[in-house]
């Protein structure tokens, strides 16, 4: 009987998954169309707001923007500018797991306490075979 059940929600999930799926790519298209007739310009950023019947619509064109930390710590210690990092910049540590699993202990068990840990959503990948 367990086994069914579980047959079933496989199932469900795979749907659920495909109609997932088919409803991003969906959404995607139109907003590249909105992007098109709106003339929004990818490369500028900013927003535009407009009223369309009874919705109202916001486009917001960003940029993403990666920092190679250490390319900037040297440029600003060649400059002179160290003291600017701290309030141009967040710095966001993350935990290197193969060097911290391979740590001595002595050091991480300090150091934990900095860290929180919680449980995230397990991740699902459930594929059909043909």
């Amino acid at each position: 009987m367990q086994n069914s059940r579980l047959s079933d929600l496989v199932e469900t999930w795979s749907q659920a998954k495909q109609a997932e799926k088919m409803a991003i790519e969906k959404r995607r298209k139109a907003e590249d169309e909105i992007t098109k007739i709106c003339d929004i310009n990818p490369a500028h950023e900013g927003t535009v707001s407009m009223d369309i019947d009874s919705y109202k619509v916001k486009i917001e064109s960003k940029f993403t923007r990666k920092v190679d930390s250490d390319k900037l710590q040297e440029l600003a210690d060649e400059s002179g500018l160290t003291d600017h990092l701290f309030t141009l910049f967040r710095w966001k540590p993350e935990i290197e797991m193969k060097a911290w699993k391979s740590a001595d202990p002595a050091i991480t068990s300090v150091l934990i306490k900095a860290v929180t840990t919680s449980a995230g959503r397990p991740s699902y990948s459930i594929t059909t075979e043909e």
